[in-house]
């Protein structure tokens, strides 16, 4: 009997060192989307906390808020679209991705049942979440691709989130909105038009990426490495589990249709989330480019100004992924 309290108290004081050992990390992301489905199982299924990290979660609705948030040090990775992250840099802040949760933009443009066509869009309101987001940018690139004046022949407002996005297209305060998944499989459950889909489009984009500031990644680099690591894992189990990774989903999306979730999971997992976080540099030009269209720096701004490859490079030759896809 003293044998086996011995043993218990050893495990109680080994559990307590090894919590006061854990790395405080605060990772941020700016919307309700599958592409943070290996951040949400990260933390659910304790990959964070098995590589010894002590995870904070949070949601911040809004890239661009997302992005100042992390110029200032609020947070230690914030998983945003790209846009934001350049243009911070480019006024000065010192932000680098180092890994993509997803590489394209993933968007419909859905419309009220009316509207049969997106030139019938003319005169009409789209919602985004907010200006220089991922959905801006996708609305932007559908209405520039059917001869629309983003500027002019709309009227593009922003409503901070995809449930705000989607609640005004169904009350009828715009006529369209940007909506991605599982959001986009409600609003057609609801009878809303697909009038394009950005996402077949395959426009390669940083969608979202994650950045970090460049002291956080000079001084704490061990912190990115684990979490890195422990990213790919969940990703793997996610891959691998799937009523566990759905039950996330549901979780962070609030999302109860059963049959929702399973198509949200099914598409993410088919077609849009890596093994890895790889950083696609075309999808990095790309948002470089449509930065340059409102500030001149990004005109001679290249992809390498804006990424650490190093963390990816590692995971690569560490064998890791080799061994979960065996």
């Amino acid at each position: 009997m003293k044998r086996l309290a011995f043993v218990a108290v050893l495990a109680t004081i080994l559990c307590g060192s090894a919590a006061l050992a854990a790395d405080r990390i605060r990772i941020a992301y700016s919307s309700i989307s599958g592409a943070y489905t290996g951040i949400w199982v990260a933390h659910d299924a304790g990959f964070f906390a098995k590589a010894g990290l002590e995870d904070q979660v949070i949601l911040i609705p809004s890239a661009t808020q997302l992005a100042q948030v992390a110029v200032s040090g609020d947070v230690d990775i914030a998983s945003l679209g790209g846009a934001p992250v350049i243009a911070a840099d480019l006024n000065g802040a010192d932000l680098k991705f180092i890994g993509n949760n997803v590489n394209k933009l993933i968007f419909s443009l859905h419309a009220r049942p009316e509207i049969k066509s997106i030139e019938e869009l003319r005169g009409k309101r789209l919602a985004v979440s907010r200006f220089g987001s991922s959905s801006d940018v996708a609305a932007r690139h559908a209405l520039r691709k059917f001869n629309l004046d983003p500027l002019k022949d709309i009227t593009l407002l922003q409503l901070g989130s995809m449930s705000n996005m989607f609640g005004a297209l169904k009350s009828g305060a715009v006529e369209a909105s940007m909506v991605s998944p599982p959001t986009q499989f409600l609003s057609e459950k609801l009878g809303f038009k697909e009038l394009l889909s950005v996402t077949d489009m395959n426009l390669a984009y940083p969608n979202p990426g994650m950045a970090v500031s460049g002291e956080f990644i000079r001084r704490k680099s061990d912190i990115l490495d684990r979490f890195m690591v422990a990213y790919a894992r969940a990703i793997h189990f996610a891959r691998t589990n799937r009523d566990a990774a759905i039950k996330t989903l549901a979780k962070y999306t609030t999302v109860t249709d059963s049959a929702l979730l399973g198509k949200t999971y099914d598409f993410y997992m088919s077609k849009v989330l890596e093994r890895a976080p790889y950083i696609n540099m075309q999808g990095m030009q790309n948002a470089i480019d449509d930065v340059a269209r409102t500030l001149p720096a990004a005109k001679s701004a290249r992809p390498e100004q804006f990424v650490d490859l190093s963390f990816l490079d590692r995971i690569e030759k560490s064998g890791l992924l080799k061994d979960l896809y065996k």
